[in-house]
């Protein structure tokens, strides 16, 4: 069996078993790369229920997992587990689908237990972070050719569809999220999904977007200018940019994740836009787009090999606009190695 079912395993008295729903973590421990199952995990056994469309899929995907397409069946592998408690994730299963689940299972208890089954996401191995340098190498190949084809008249829409476009036209399943498209005034929105709006000279055009490549999440976020920059502009920008900098430098193992968000939060509050700042300076990025641990002023966490975190600062200005930048940056080998490719020096078109 593999690893990580393993350490899984290890985190289980006997009697206990783990009922895994959400698509990350079927994904996590069984490589399954469908929504449609669910998976069954104790000492003894590591059951995969899909159903007969996907049969085929599951056996060479996953073909150290028991198969079984009946969910009536949860009631025999329960008991031929002997199981005494069951661990779900209480963060991604409806009531409605739990109690469908306790229907086929008797006089066992759930216990919700979401730390339990995901918890272990948060280090990832070298596997890991060289899937996830890949999807971030992607987007920033697909934010040097948007570079090449943006023109004032375009739309943001029309904008995040060619990077969309070029992310799916070169291996992505999919985005890892809404691409973020916010130009002029609407650059003050963090996440200012792509509108229909017209991108103009003198608009600050902040991009946010990702990609999903090989199971694992890119994420990056570049402003530019259309034109020519205007004073307050530059102020904002290079105040964004001096932050995100000396965030990165501060990464360090054994750090306190709490302090990494204050190094950048100081700098930009000193600066007077510190009321301009609302929300937390990174999250993890992996199978999910947003993971623990985080960047956030609350956080106790502190920062351990296996950490992939992304840094992003931002300064937003009702009314005039706003500036983001975000790298990804893993924490292996006791070094930090910033994953994302792409310039950070103002862009100007």
């Amino acid at each position: 069996m593999n690893s990580r079912v393993d350490k899984l395993r290890n985190k289980l008295t006997d009697g206990q078993a783990c009922y895994i729903s959400s698509f990350a973590n079927i994904f996590y421990y069984s490589g399954f790369t469908s929504e449609d199952a669910s998976l069954v995990i104790s000492h003894d056994s590591a059951v995969l229920f899909t159903d007969s469309r996907y049969t085929v899929q599951a056996k060479n995907e996953c073909p150290e997992f028991e198969l079984c397409d009946d969910i009536s069946k949860y009631s025999e592998i329960f008991k031929r587990i002997k199981a005494q408690e069951i661990f779900y994730e209480q963060q991604y299963i409806t009531v409605a689908q739990l109690q469908k689940i306790k229907s086929y299972v008797k006089n066992i208890p759930f216990t919700p237990s979401q730390d339990i089954i995901s918890s272990l996401r948060e280090n990832k191995d070298e596997y890991e972070i060289s899937k996830i340098r890949e999807a971030e190498r992607l987007g920033s190949e697909a934010f040097a050719y948007l570079l090449n084809e943006l023109r004032a008249g375009m739309t943001e829409l029309e904008a995040a569809l060619k990077l969309e476009f070029f992310m799916r036209s070169h291996g992505a399943r999919k985005m890892s999220f809404d691409t973020i498209a916010a130009s002029g005034v609407r650059s003050a929105m963090p996440h200012g999904i792509a509108s229909g709006k017209t991108i103009e000279n003198g608009d600050f055009v902040t991009f946010d977007f990702g990609c999903v490549l090989d199971g694992y999440c890119s994420d990056m976020t570049r402003t530019i200018v259309m034109g020519h920059p205007n004073e307050k502009q530059k102020e904002i920008y290079n105040t964004v940019l001096n932050a995100q900098t000396a965030a990165i430098d501060a990464v360090c193992v054994g750090m306190r994740c709490s302090d990494v968000d204050k190094t950048a939060r100081d700098i930009i509050s000193k600066a007077g836009y510190g009321e301009c700042f609302g929300h937390s300076l990174g999250h993890s990025v992996g199978i999910e787009i947003h993971e623990n641990p985080c960047f956030s002023p609350k956080s106790e966490a502190i920062i351990q090999n296996g950490h992939v975190i992304t840094v992003e600062p931002g300064i937003y200005v009702e009314g005039f606009g706003g500036v983001r930048i975000e790298d990804v940056v893993a924490i292996h080998n006791d070094m930090v190695e910033n994953l994302t490719f792409s310039p950070k020096e103002l862009i100007i078109i």
